[in-house]
């Protein structure tokens, strides 16, 4: 599992991380495995864990005063999953991280975080990085939820995330646009529909 995380450092940075500084890394992240439908995290509790996925899926949803799911991120092969807020605040979540697959994780807590950051500048360059993506991802989300219509929302979802539309149902994925599944799903249809009037 540890291999895989090394190999991600590599192609994320563009540089070959050394037997030696992954070392470090290595006694930062421990193996956590949790089936289908088990959580990482339970709203109201303090995130533990900074997760990067081996294997499997994930989401991060909140609920409201309704009842009603909303999923705000996915998780899958080479992401990285947590409440980031609570995590590094350690304060009560407002979000709960469940496994959608059974899933292979590798763990670690702030303090072994922080750690492997001081120990491995690849890591701490790794980071930076992801986090320069994440607050451009976020960016993105937050004009989309905005600005952007149901149809365009869903051709964003299909051209940014086109495995999202394999890996998870139609109600997750309307829930995660701020969208009903009935909108979602007539929107897939004529999106599908021009397509093949395209193709004619």
């Amino acid at each position: 599992m540890h291999a895989i995380l090394r190999r991600f450092i590599d192609e994320t940075t563009s540089c070959t991380i050394s037997d030696e500084e992954f070392l470090y890394i290595e006694k930062g992240f421990t193996e956590k495995s949790i089936k289908k439908k088990q959580f990482l995290l339970h709203e109201g509790t303090v995130c533990k864990y900074m997760a990067f996925i081996v294997k499997g899926a994930m989401r991060q949803y909140s609920i409201d005063g309704n009842g009603n799911e909303h999923i705000v991120r996915f998780g899958m092969e080479g992401w990285w999953m947590s409440d980031r807020e609570s995590f590094l605040m350690l304060t009560p979540s407002k979000y709960n991280i469940e496994a959608l697959e059974d899933c292979d994780l590798l763990v670690a807590t702030n303090e072994q975080l922080a750690m492997v950051k001081e120990q491995s500048l690849l890591f701490l360059k790794m980071s930076h990085i992801l986090d320069a993506r994440h607050s451009i991802a976020s960016q993105n989300r937050i004009q989309a939820s905005i600005s952007y219509t149901a149809e365009q929302k869903v051709l964003e979802l299909m051209k940014v995330y086109p495995l999202f539309l394999k890996r998870f149902s139609q109600a997750m994925l309307a829930s995660y646009l701020g969208l009903s599944p009935e909108t979602f799903s007539r929107i897939r249809k004529q999106i599908a529909a021009n397509n093949t009037n395209r193709q004619v």
